[in-house]
């Protein structure tokens, strides 16, 4: 995705380079099974040489069902080979950290007579056949023409796009309207296009939703807290704000959240610059209380849209952006109302 000024900029101030773990992938896509049968699954954030979406897709390709799956790189790609040892020996008369590609499979049966179907032979797919593996005329930025003609082809996007361009590649994604499946930060939500589209139950939260760890390229300066390096030498980072967003329907997004809270003026205050109440957990939403909530962000986390009315955000909805209770100013809120 490099070559774009604005990305390069993200990418030198180090904001974007966040590699996901399969551990990761697998215990949120388990979820989604039945979405993947004849799809076509396309990852345009990952080169297959770092990308763990990659792998899983490619190592599940038949277990889904999966009818093609396009990954494509950019250029300058700060960890290649480092994931996918498969590669290593791959391409050696080339700075393969440097040539932007793309890879397109269709199929993964047992070539390699090993008898079983698995990443040993997707690389030998790639290492025979010619056609799987091609270079992009373009830097692999999702943004280019020819990345964005390959999105249309997809069926499903999954991915940990840059975090500093989530609203621009959300935006992309709704505008050729697309299913997906991306990582993001928690405080995207309060984003006005963001939460525009979840208010509009066009995009919600999926079943991670906390803290996760992520792979650092080596350059990565040391932090103070979340932040270390495994006995390999490894750089890691947590962030303690993340989760996955999605349109594909989940269970999740229907399981109604128990409500055992009576209302008292005492225990729920109003807002000094808004008419609604506040409620500092989820769980200690009343259940017999009408009109107007006030949520922290973790509510997103429990929404069903079968249970409750999403509002507005404090910040949009409320003068001087945000709540206040008797002259003090609190975190951010969601507005909220149940259905009736």
């Amino acid at each position: 995705m490099a070559g774009n000024k604005s990305l390069n900029a993200a990418m030198k101030a180090k904001q974007d380079e966040f590699y996901t773990q399969l551990s990761d992938i697998e215990n949120e896509l388990r979820h989604y099974k039945k979405h993947f049968k004849d799809k076509t699954v396309l990852c345009n954030c990952d080169d297959p040489y770092e990308s763990n979406f990659f792998k899983y897709f490619a190592m599940n390709f038949n277990h889904l069902g999966l009818k093609k799956l396009i990954a494509t790189c950019y250029a300058g790609s700060p960890v290649a080979g480092r994931q996918l040892s498969m590669f290593d020996e791959e391409n050696k008369e080339q700075d393969k950290t440097k040539v932007p590609h793309k890879i397109v499979i269709t199929e993964v049966s047992d070539l390699n007579g090993d008898g079983a179907t698995n990443l040993g032979d997707v690389e030998w797919l790639i290492k025979n056949d010619k056609n799987v593996l091609t270079r992009l005329e373009g830097d692999g930025d999702f943004r280019s023409k020819e990345c964005v003609e390959l999105l249309k082809e997809a069926d499903i996007v999954v991915t940990n796009p840059p975090f500093s361009l989530f609203r621009e590649y959300v935006k992309q994604l709704m505008k050729y309207q697309k299913k997906f499946l991306v990582i993001g930060q928690q405080n995207a939500i309060h984003y006005i296009d963001i939460f525009r589209e979840i208010k509009a139950d066009k995009l919600w939260i999926g079943y991670k939703f906390g803290d996760m760890s992520f792979q650092v390229p080596p350059y990565s300066e040391p932090r103070t807290t979340r932040y270390w390096q495994d006995e390999t030498g490894q750089k890691w980072r947590s962030m303690g704000n993340i989760c996955w967003f999605t349109n594909l329907d989940i269970i999740k997004r229907h399981e109604k959240v128990d409500l055992y809270k009576h209302y008292t003026p005492e225990v729920y205050p109003k807002y000094d610059n808004f008419d609604a109440i506040n409620v500092d957990k989820v769980a200690d939403i009343p259940n017999d209380y009408d009109g107007i909530m006030g949520v922290p962000i973790t509510f997103m986390d429990k929404y069903s849209p079968d249970q409750f009315e999403i509002i507005d955000t404090s910040t949009n909805a409320m003068s001087k952006g945000a709540p206040y209770i008797n002259g003090k100013r609190i975190y951010e809120r969601i507005l909220i109302r149940k259905k009736q």
